[in-house]
């Protein structure tokens, strides 16, 4: 049984963030580190959006950034301006190559293709069970996604945000390069919350998706279609596919770091760190991990590190809302972005919003549907 300080499983956004951070910090230099994944992922294989006030940590691998967004529903078209904020765009194979280099200039920390089969925690140390090893460390970040712990309950609501995006090549000038289009509402709900989203690169490339927030996945034809009918609704009919991309995201309050023990937290979205109303995790990843370096360094308890706050609140009761009222979602964000400042929206968002913020994005809301969820909510 080979023994490490540290085993990160799973090389996805946050196992490889927290990698990263601990390559870059000379406090770690003496640990002994492994990180376990069936795939080293360097492809372009997707692409992570966010938005951010001013500079930031990772404005070196965005390709592209927008100082404004579009939000549409079948009535009209807002273009909202972003001043301070900028909304960003990282491809994945940019990123990880930047991690990968910082990563592999460390000779402490090892990387395996190695597919985990069972992880056992106990006070001491965690066991790590793979196809090919057994190996031990004194901490095991785990990002592989466990959907048994939150599917297989009812307390808390579970949506996804899945989508399926093509990233297209016109030949004309199609797109407006300096907005994003946020949530464009205007296409066939067909009882769901069903929007597009549109990054155009430059004037005839874009990253077109269509998304929905449901519990279901469709067949993967019926999301294509959907792309399909926008371009041709929008006279967008000559373009050539570059690549596509897909994905299902959890979107759930449930608590996953009941699964945390003092030396094996979970991380990334097996961690509850994508947004229970959204389904953005990147900036949470980069975040958490940040904070994450810290405790480390004070080897205080992981099981610890997690804290519930208002906004997980928050998030649930929207997602209640929004999991029996499924037909509702375009009617609850149009609310929300024609009557809110859209900085105070990302504050809200980001969990930093104070309690007047807070109430300016709560009253926005149909009243009766939420006040009802939360009497369910209180009395459940």
């Amino acid at each position: 049984m080979k023994c490490y300080d540290y085993i990160i499983t799973g090389a996805g956004a946050a196992g490889l963030m927290l990698a990263y951070r601990i390559a870059k910090d000379s406090f770690f230099d003496q640990k002994s580190i492994l990180i376990l994944d069936p795939i080293k992922r360097i492809a372009e294989d997707r692409t992570w959006s966010f938005w951010e006030d001013g500079t930031g940590e990772w404005d070196d691998l965005v390709s592209k950034s927008w100082n404004s967004v579009i939000f549409a529903n079948s009535k009209s078209n807002l273009k909202l301006s972003l001043t301070p904020y900028r909304y960003k765009m990282i491809k994945s194979k940019d990123f990880y190559q930047e991690v990968w280099s910082e990563i592999r200039s460390k000779s402490n920390i090892k990387f395996l293709k190695q597919k985990i089969v069972k992880l056992i925690p106990n006070n001491k140390y965690v066991e790590v069970h793979t196809n090919k090893s057994i190996f031990k460390a004194s901490k095991v970040f785990n990002s592989i996604p466990n959907p048994e712990n939150y599917t297989k309950q009812n307390k808390y609501p579970v949506l996804k945000q899945h989508f399926v995006g093509w990233f297209i090549k016109t030949d004309s000038c199609s797109f407006d390069a300096s907005d994003a289009t946020f949530m464009d509402f205007d296409i066939p709900q067909q009882g769901n919350t069903r929007f597009i989203y549109v990054l155009p690169v430059n004037s005839n490339e874009a990253l077109v998706e269509y998304t929905m927030f449901s519990k279901d996945l469709l067949d993967y034809s019926s999301y294509e279609s959907g792309i399909k009918a926008y371009l041709d609704q929008k006279g967008i009919k000559n373009y050539k596919i570059l690549r596509k991309e897909q994905g299902a995201i959890p979107m759930t309050s449930y608590p996953f770091s009941t699964h945390n023990f003092s030396n094996f937290p979970n991380i990334g979205t097996n961690g509850g760190w994508t947004k229970a109303s959204t389904g953005y995790t990147f900036n949470n990843c980069s975040k958490k991990t940040r904070a994450l370096i810290t405790y480390l360094k004070r080897n205080a308890d992981l099981s610890k590190f997690e804290k519930r706050s208002r906004f997980d609140f928050y998030d649930m009761l929207f997602l209640d809302v929004l999991t029996t009222k499924n037909h509702l979602g375009s009617e609850l964000f149009s609310n929300l972005f024609y009557n809110v400042d859209i900085k105070t929206i990302f504050r809200f968002l980001d969990d930093s919003s104070n309690f007047i913020e807070d109430f300016k994005i709560i009253t926005s809301f149909p009243k009766k549907i939420f006040i009802r969820a939360l009497i369910n909510r209180l009395f459940s």
